[in-house]
């Protein structure tokens, strides 16, 4: 058992059984392995006895080092294996094995082979739920390997010891070796002395030779005995040492699971534990440093979080966001005690009435029947909970002003409720209440809880993944409706001086993928294959390509592997894993918008926003048109209330027009207005609406923003309303629009976009609706 741990195994029982069950089971063992800890620990178990590692998708190839294998009784690694098995491996599962001329022999395929009885066979699946046929179930022994609290944390601790306090981690390890040798080595003078004392003839005593050696055993095994005992004493105080750091462990332990569950939502959202450790890693160098143990394990924990929040949130698509907060939130606090089990059903489910209810309706003018419901069933959650139901029917008009409220998630409870519930408690009676403003009260729960930066929308830029990857290591856009990242790449490539290949795959490209993959990574250029969710066939062909072909030493330092795809199931899971993803999903809100507006190219360069001949006049009309493109995005949100067709207005909309804007406003004597507004409504972005009345409405929305008021007016509103916070910022540098942009709310009312106040409504009951069925 201490050369399985040496090896790699989880230190947990639940990894150890599944151990023991393979060594000692009559079955070829199939691991459940998504986090890889299964073939990381095989190829450490059998790399001294000529370890053969094969997959199904090398065609016949694999089958030839398997019958040489099993000549030569070397063992066998199949990994990556998906839902199904190949037919041909059918007589190595059921052993079927017969004499022939004396010899021990399988008949795999048209093929004889003889069998060494020292050959060993694994097989692994990165697929975290398999749906296995249950005829292969009883032909193999199915061990479920996925990492468990308890190994991780213990595997986290070790990492964190080794980097904070590596002379522990130094010794402990030592420790470990030298117990595992004095162990064999009393194993082996225990079985010495039972071989003297089966194999004496006659009186033991009168035999010299076996006297010597039961007395330099008994000699060995005391000396043995003496050294493990100061070796454990020592390995405690270790141990005791160690534990101040298990917090941190424990905390990146949590946080872990937080972002594996990812995956049950979208196939795309696939983490490997190495990327998490190295991520793990790399916080504990960058963090903050304290000479008290108790801040530095406080400010670790706090940079750690941030950090993979950050790493994570690049590959989330914007609906996702907010949920992956709230999860790291919501897991960290059931952790402590903070929140209960049962008020978080309640939140998810809304509760299940058994019976009447305790007490009518007492407002069914206004309060629904599910919302009273719902009420009554909080009145049981526990003590805190008691009376709730009698004080809202006894006080009805102070509840209704909560309902009625625009921002309710905000107001005091009514009562002695306020102080009475904590932040969590009153999500449950907006989930009751006012379910429409449950995604801004969990918002607010979210900064209160885990900091402002995590709600705060995170600007997209290609440097950070570029600088995170290295030549064997793909970057994944992942696409969205409306999204096509190929002029952010174009343009990132172009400022390193770097050539780009891009190729769209479909019928007939793989082989054409194929060849630009073999010059890029000898050449050192860039490689895009676009749209992989059209080459399923190929996907084979690309994990190949990414195991054999990529890798720091095996091409060229220069060499990118960029991917687009959209969301598919036969994407494979290892390059998901290995790879760097990015989603280019327009952001969620119009302040988000703006800062991804005004940190994207041309607007964030110095040379395209001070070089205009009519300067003034050109930032205002700028900030106009990228309000402008915000408002048409966030308006699609909203349903049939903003568009009656759901049209994919994208970059590439605005880009031409701030080319328009800036090549009018250089030629033209006077500003054009009515140029500027066609060749942007009618053919940039009108060029997608199909609707006459969607056309009219576009074209009234461009009227406040590309007009001679916003360019003459100071304190003019770029909002339909005069909302707070909306009017346009005067004459200023590129860091004075940044500044603007974050001052505005992070939540937009419906006004700013030319809609009624009660438009949001139904846009935000689908929204909370979304997160909690996720949740």
């Amino acid at each position: 058992m201490h050369s399985w741990l040496l090896g790699g195994l989880p230190n947990d029982n639940f990894s150890i059984d599944n151990a023991i069950i393979m060594a000692n089971g009559r079955r070829w063992p199939l691991f459940i392995d998504p986090q890889g800890q299964a073939n990381k620990w095989i190829k450490a178990l059998e790399k001294n006895n000529r370890l053969q590692v094969i997959k199904l998708s090398e065609g016949g190839e694999f089958m030839r080092v398997l019958e040489n294998a099993m000549q030569f009784g070397s063992p066998v690694l199949l990994e990556g294996i998906g839902s199904e098995l190949d037919p041909a491996l059918e007589p190595l599962l059921l052993k079927q094995l017969f004499k022939s001329g004396g010899a021990t022999c399988i008949r795999l395929g048209d093929t004889t082979v003889e069998y060494s009885a020292e050959f060993r066979f694994y097989i692994t699946t990165k697929l975290r739920t398999p749906h296995y046929a249950p005829e292969l179930c009883t032909k193999v022994s199915l061990l479920n390997f996925m990492t468990t609290p308890e190994g991780l944390e213990d595997q986290l601790l070790g990492i964190v010891v080794a980097a904070e306090r590596p002379d522990l981690e130094e010794e402990k390890n030592k420790l470990i070796v030298s117990g595992a040798a004095n162990k064999r080595k009393l194993k082996e003078t225990e079985n010495e002395i039972l071989r003297v004392l089966s194999s004496s003839s006659g009186n033991i005593l009168e035999d010299e030779q076996a006297v010597a050696i039961l007395q330099s055993s008994k000699l060995l095994a005391d000396e043995i005995s003496s050294k493990q005992k100061v070796a454990d004493d020592t390995e405690g105080k270790i141990d005791q040492a160690r534990e101040e750091y298990k917090p941190v462990a424990h905390h990146a332990s949590l946080v872990y699971f937080c972002v594996t569950d990812l995956a049950t939502i979208e196939p795309m959202y696939q983490y490997s534990l190495r990327w998490f450790v190295e991520l793990f890693t790399r916080a504990i160098a960058d963090s903050a440093r304290s000479p008290d143990l108790a801040t530095r394990l406080q400010l670790l924990n706090a940079h750690f979080t941030f950090f993979l929040y950050q790493n994570v949130c690049r590959s989330l698509f914007e609906k996702d966001k907010l949920l992956f907060a709230f999860t790291l939130a919501l897991k960290l606090k059931l952790d402590t005690g903070e929140v209960d089990h049962g008020e978080l059903r309640f939140l998810l489910t809304g509760g299940i009435a058994v019976g009447d209810l305790s007490l009518p309706n007492p407002a069914p003018d206004w309060m629904s029947d599910r919302c009273w419901a719902e009420l009554c069933m909080a009145s049981d959650l526990g003590p805190k909970w008691q009376g709730l139901a009698t004080h809202v029917a006894e006080h009805i008009d102070n509840w209704r002003r909560l309902y009625d409220s625009s921002h309710p998630q905000l107001e005091l409870l009514p009562g002695e409720w306020h102080d009475r519930l904590d932040s969590f408690q009153r999500l449950l009676l907006l989930r009751a209440l006012r379910q429409d403003k449950l995604a801004l009260g969990i918002t607010g729960y979210i900064s209160q809880t885990l900091g402002s930066r995590f709600v705060e929308p995170q600007p997209f830029a290609l440097e950070p993944s570029f600088a995170d990857s290295n030549c064997g290591t793909p970057l994944i856009f992942v696409l969205s409706p409306g999204s096509d990242p190929m002029a952010s790449l174009l343009k990132f490539a172009e400022d390193r001086n770097i050539r780009v290949e891009s190729v769209s795959l479909g019928q007939g490209q793989g082989p054409v993928a194929k060849k630009l993959i073999a010059e890029g990574s000898t050449a050192g250029f860039w490689v895009v294959l676009q749209n992989c969710h059209l080459a399923k066939s190929f996907m084979t062909t690309l994990e190949l390509i990414c195991e054999s072909q990529l890798g720091e030493g095996r091409c060229h330092s220069s060499f990118r592997l960029w991917l687009t795809s959209y969301p598919s199931p036969s994407f494979p899971i290892s390059v998901l894993e290995n790879g760097i993803k990015m989603t280019n999903e327009p952001p969620k809100g119009l302040r988000a918008g703006l800062l991804r507006t005004y940190a994207s190219d041309p607007f964030c360069s110095a040379e395209y926003l001070e070089g205009c001949v009519r300067d003034a006049p050109f930032r205002r009309l700028l900030m106009g048109l990228a309000f402008f493109h915000s408002v048409v995005q966030e308006r699609r949100k909203f349903g049939p209330i903003g568009w009656n067709i759901p049209y994919e207005f994208n970059w590439n909309d605005l880009r031409i027009s701030c080319c328009q804007l800036r090549m009018f406003l250089d030629e033209y004597p006077d500003i054009p207005y009515d140029t500027l507004r066609y060749t942007a409504g009618e053919c940039n972005y009108g060029g997608k609406v199909t609707d006459s009345h969607d056309r009219h409405t576009l074209m009234t929305l461009l009227t406040t923003y590309y007009s001679a008021d916003l360019v003459s007016k100071a304190h003019y509103s770029l909002a339909s309303t005069l909302a707070n916070g909306y009017t346009a910022p005067e004459y200023t540098d590129y860091k004075g629009y940044l500044g603007y942009i974050n001052s505005l709310p992070l939540s937009t009312p419906p006004a700013v976009f030319g809609l009624h106040d009660n438009a949001d409504i139904t846009k935000d009951l689908q929204e909370a609706q979304l997160l909690l069925d996720s949740l």
